[in-house]
């Protein structure tokens, strides 16, 4: 048991100093880098002339600044949101999932792993009891459980999966605050 928590801590220990190393950098931004950061979470798709009318400024100030935004890495890609019913998707699961012991030294075999499910549409390192959450969308509750139980499950060192149900989207992805 003691080899199991030192283990685990010297993993957070690790992931807490690369975090570390990357909240360091927290980017510089104006209030004009702000509007246009604001304005883009909301219409992904302005172009650059109405975004630089929106913001008062001229559009090769404006398309410079989001230039730099982007090479930056403030800016980390451009996307639509599509329906997931739309597509079939009719159920929504958060799996949290713990990994074997014995296993730590596979973390970054099984990350790749889960990376490689395309129904697993988020995966976060979390704190406390289990070490993944994962986002996961199906079709329906038979496909989730084949998914979890013929897939997920028969990945080395995933030790324990535990699944929760979405019945209801209250408040979807949100832009980041940027005020």
């Amino acid at each position: 048991m003691c080899f199991l928590f030192i283990a685990r801590f010297a993993q957070i220990a690790e992931y807490l100093f690369l975090e570390s190393q990357y909240s360091a950098v927290v980017a510089k931004l104006d209030p004009i880098d702000r509007k246009i950061l604001k304005t883009l979470q909301s219409d992904g798709r302005i172009s650059n002339v109405d975004l630089a009318a929106r913001i008062h400024l001229s559009a090769p100030q404006c398309f410079r600044r989001v230039r730099s935004l982007e090479e930056r890495h403030v800016l980390r890609g451009y996307r639509s949101e599509v329906d997931p019913e739309a597509l079939g998707f009719g159920v929504t699961a958060y799996v949290s999932v713990s990994i074997g012991g014995d296993d730590f030294g596979r973390v970054r075999d099984i990350e790749a792993e889960i990376r490689a499910f395309p129904q697993i549409l988020e995966c976060f390192s979390v704190s406390g009891e289990d070490d993944y959450l994962l986002k996961v969308v199906s079709h329906d509750l038979k496909s989730l459980s084949n998914f979890l139980t013929d897939h997920l499950m028969q990945v080395p060192g995933i030790d324990d999966v535990r699944s929760m149900i979405c019945l209801e989207e209250i408040k979807p992805a949100s832009p980041l605050p940027v005020e």
